[in-house]
């Protein structure tokens, strides 16, 4: 297992591009599925990533990596199945299913895996499958749909979902007659897989709408896409900019894609100069707590960057209110914190933060991916010493921060731990 070292205290400043997006590459490549050959550029080096790339070749494409470029071609092999066992690796593997079902009418998967963030039942999904034809049985963990021929419908979630919104686009591109889903999660991520599902001969229109319209199509072909620019990473960037103090500028990002994150930095007292493509955050003397920050679908506030406007806000001068409305279990990191020094109350979705003067480096473990990221600004942020282990959750969602973060002047390195070594370590921890 990997883990990482930094010793911090250490402003950041520099310039850095944005990666590619993990929450939108995954549905591209699923959606890849349904070509005859696709070209993936801007695509990040992530642990998910290469478990999608597996998940293809598994159903029966050729599925490469190189140099930031993803390339899909079909192999003449069709497989339905994706095992339990891939399954587990990635929570997202779910977006499989709609184009699983639209290439070959039938797909059998096992319930996803990943973060533990609560439940996230997938009954939306199945749902909306159903309604374009699809029937469903379920055994245990495993899931066996069957279509004989997908049709257009009319879908409308009780809530927004943006898996479920993919996966019925995923479906309906090849589904005979009109598909309206009603809504729609409006997301830029849902964006970005209308326009690739464009580029290959679909028929789909209202992305970042709540309402999206398709029109079914025969055939898909190939494409060439690039794709957008993570903003969750850059809010990482700039959250951790923020906590230590610095001068950043991000490159090859979409501020418009996170005017809500942006809006709370500005309000802890951050120097803000955003281009179309660039953002750039200066931070001098102490944070001041934002207002309340509740999460929501977007537009709203992204539950994906609340931990790491939390973990930037735990030396905010005064207090701090965050409310969690997407995932139950969105606090895993707030115990490690604590023993970081930082003076956080949970009651339910709520989380309560009293500013302190400093924090403490300290040994702490990632319990998730946004969750692993706070964690690493806080240790960034802090005096002396941080072990954050759990690299496995960061590798994720994040191209080697250990590069990123390095080269704005943290000092932070990734080490090989021997679980003997670590096991080891626990047993004297215990004593």
């Amino acid at each position: 297992m990997d883990i990482f070292e930094i010793n911090g205290g250490k402003p950041l400043c520099g310039s850095a591009a944005v990666q590619g997006s993990k929450n939108s590459v995954l549905p591209i490549l699923a959606a890849s599925l349904l070509g005859d050959g696709c070209e993936i550029e801007n695509c990040p080096a992530l642990s998910d990533v290469d478990v999608a790339l597996r998940i293809l070749r598994r159903l029966g494409c050729s599925a490469e990596f190189k140099n930031g470029v993803a390339t899909v071609a079909p192999t003449g092999r069709e497989a339905v199945d994706i095992p339990d066992g891939l399954m587990r690796e990635m929570r997202s593997s779910v977006i499989f299913l709609g184009a699983v079902l639209a290439r070959s009418g039938e797909a059998e998967i096992y319930f996803p895996g990943g973060c533990r963030l609560g439940p996230r039942p997938i009954d939306m999904h199945l749902d909306a499958l159903e309604k374009l034809g699809v029937e469903i049985e379920t055994d245990g963990g495993r899931i066996s749909c069957r279509a004989h021929k997908l049709r257009g419908a009319q879908i409308n979630f009780d809530s927004v979902s943006v898996g479920a919104t993919e996966n019925a686009m995923l479906a309906a591109v090849l589904a005979e007659g009109e598909t309206l889903i009603s809504n729609a999660a409006r997301e830029p991520e849902i964006v970005d897989l209308q326009d690739f599902l464009n580029k290959m001969g679909a028929c789909v229109s209202g992305a970042g709408s709540n309402v999206i319209h398709i029109k079914g199509v025969r055939r898909l072909h190939g494409a060439r896409h690039s794709v957008i620019p993570d903003r969750i990473a850059a809010a990482t960037v700039l959250s951790a900019a923020a906590a230590c103090g610095g001068n950043v500028e991000l490159g090859r990002c979409r501020p418009d894609h996170m005017e809500t994150v942006l809006k709370s930095l500005h309000e802890m007292g951050c120097e803000l100069e955003i281009k179309p493509d660039s953002v750039a955050l200066k931070r001098r003397g102490r944070l001041k707590a934002p207002r309340p920050i509740v999460t929501a679908a977007y537009p709203g506030f992204p539950t994906d960057a609340q931990p790491l406007l939390m973990a930037a806000g735990l030396t905010a001068e005064g207090s701090s209110v965050f409310v969690e409305n997407i995932f139950e279990n969105r606090y895993a990191q707030v115990p490690e914190l604590r023993r970081m020094g930082a003076d956080i109350i949970t009651s339910g979705r709520v989380a309560a933060i009293v500013g302190v003067e400093r924090l403490i480096g300290a040994e702490v473990e990632a319990a998730d991916l946004r969750g692993g990221a706070a964690l690493l600004i806080a240790a960034m942020s802090a005096e002396g010493y941080s072990r954050v282990a759990g690299a496995k959750h960061i590798d994720r969602g994040y191209e080697c921060p250990e590069e990123l973060f390095g080269s704005l002047g943290a000092k932070i390195k990734r080490k090989e731990v021997k679980d003997s070594e670590r096991q080891q370590k626990e047993q004297t921890q215990e004593r």
